[in-house]
This record gives C-alpha cells, sequence and structure tokens, in this order.
C-alpha cells in the first residue's frame, strides 16, 4: 500500500500563503495521480488540485484556480500545494490523496493522508 503525510498547514490571515507537502512512501500503478482534498465543518469533502506523477498534468476546483499551484518532486516523492491569496473560505482540513486516475471525485482515489488543518482569519 501506499503511505501518505501532510504536513505545512497553519493559521494564516486573509491574503497570506501557506505550502503544503505530501509525501508519498512509495508510487505505484494505484498511485498514478496525486490529489488534495478539503473538508470544512458541516460541509462534504471536495476536490482542490491533482497532479500526475509522469506527465505533471493538473485539473484545480474552479474556487481555487489562479490562487492555489500544485506540483511534485518525483525524487522526493513529493507532492505540493502552494496556496496563495487564502481566503477564510479556505479553512478546511486538507488531505492529500492517492489514485489511479486524474479526477475530482473523493471516493475514486484509493490511498488517503492523515489530513492537516489550514485555518485563515479575517
Amino acid at each position: 500500500q501506499v503511505q501518505l503525510v501532510e504536513s505545512g498547514g497553519g493559521l494564516v490571515q486573509t491574503g497570506g500563503s501557506l505550502r503544503l507537502s505530501c509525501a508519498a512512501s512509495r508510487r505505484t500503478e494505484s498511485s498514478a495521480a496525486m490529489g488534495w482534498f478539503r473538508q470544512a465543518p458541516g460541509k462534504e469533502r471536495e476536490f482542490v488540485a491533482a497532479i500526475t506523477w509522469i506527465a505533471g498534468r493538473t485539473r484545480y476546483a474552479d474556487s481555487v484556480k489562479g490562487r492555489f499551484t500544485i506540483s511534485r518532486d518525483s525524487a522526493k516523492n513529493t507532492m505540493y500545494l502552494q496556496m496563495n491569496s487564502l481566503k477564510t473560505e479556505d479553512t478546511a482540513v486538507y488531505y492529500c490523496a492517492a489514485g489511479r486516475l486524474l479526477i475530482t471525485t473523493a471516493a475514486a482515489y484509493n490511498y488517503w493522508g492523515q489530513g492537516t488543518q489550514v485555518t485563515v482569519s479575517s
């Protein structure tokens, strides 16, 4: 199996930035794509961004497009989410996930990290 460990969450003011990291224990066919999801209190888990290891193809949720940038360092088996111009609406627990396809549905991802809290204050 693939183990995922997130880091980089924290407290930031509106307009600030944070960089999340997700370290994967290994890459397999079942982790060809890596993604970030988030879940705010009382809300469903929602897609944020995803990337493929080989080609670096990316997908973003409309709500974060232009503000967040997903990237990966294949040598380190690590995925990053650079979050700029943060809004209070971005407050959530952010989860790293791995799956076979670059899609936006949480149920399609096979492996999940423990989550890291991102809090944006006004």
